[in-house]
């Protein structure tokens, strides 16, 4: 099944398959298995050492995980390399920005597009030249277009996560991976981009999986809540059922854990 036809029967975006990797005798995964529709936002969470962070590595490419596999729109992307992952369909935001910080925020957007598009050695034209028009309309969806002439590096920390998200949507993802996208934000600039990223997932179809320390944010903008303990999913369901389920009071939030760890 194909990308278009896995959309079109309804099929899950991402499904993952009893998923493990160990290091040395640690089982960092321990047989993970969930799946993230289009439009929807699913968070990871879990405790300090939970394998949130391994999980997310094994997802786009960075780690080959021991067993299990990871199917994206329907094709095997197991063990594939991170930029082959990418040109498929998955972005990722970081936990710490990084972008060119000499360079404008459309410099930055475009660089990602004609990474995209396969130019970084073509040639044809200045790189400032091209796709301005598509870089303007990324920053316009994610409220950074009045700033595209400014440099990365003078800008505030929750605009820098705004230019990253667009960066992240330039590839044109079906999956979206973000790693503590809120780290480092004030609490309404962490609402702000939450609240953004779940209206562009639900107009674009885009299924985003994402980690966050901030119960608030996870319980106010996710679909639903998967739970990592020891690298061993310990609860899966919606929001609120996760909220109140005892064994995730008992293992992470009923432990007063405001800071989640990987």
């Amino acid at each position: 099944m194909n990308a278009a036809s896995a959309a079109a029967a309804g099929a899950p975006v991402l499904v993952v398959r009893d998923l493990a990797k160990a290091f040395g005798g640690v089982k960092a995964v321990d047989g993970v298995s969930f799946s993230v529709e289009a439009g929807t936002m699913l968070a990871l969470i879990g405790p300090n050492g939970a394998g949130k962070t391994t999980c997310f590595n094994m997802l786009n490419g960075q780690i080959r995980p021991d067993r299990g596999e990871v199917v994206l729109a329907g094709k095997a992307i197991t063990g594939l390399k991170p930029r082959v992952v990418w040109r498929m369909g998955v972005g990722r935001t970081f936990q710490i920005t990084a972008t060119f910080t000499s360079m404008t925020v459309r410099e930055n957007i475009q660089m990602a597009l004609i990474s995209h598009a396969g130019e970084a050695f073509s040639p044809l034209g200045k790189a400032r030249d091209r796709h301005a028009g598509a870089a303007d309309a990324l920053l316009a969806q994610v409220g950074m277009l009045e700033q595209a002439e400014r440099a990365c590096g003078v800008l505030a920390y929750g605009d820098l996560k705004r230019v990253e998200l667009a960066v992240a949507l330039a590839n044109r993802p079906r999956l979206l991976l973000m790693d503590e996208p809120t780290a480092g934000m004030a609490p309404r600039e962490r609402i702000e981009l939450m609240a953004l990223t779940a209206g562009i997932a639900a107009e674009k179809g885009i299924a985003v999986l994402f980690t966050e320390h901030d119960m608030d944010v996870v319980f106010s903008h996710s679909d639903s809540v998967i739970v990592l303990d020891r690298g061993r999913l310990i609860a899966h369901g919606p929001a609120e059922e996760v909220r109140r389920d005892p064994n995730v009071r008992a293992v992470y939030l009923g432990t007063g854990a405001t800071s989640g760890g990987h």
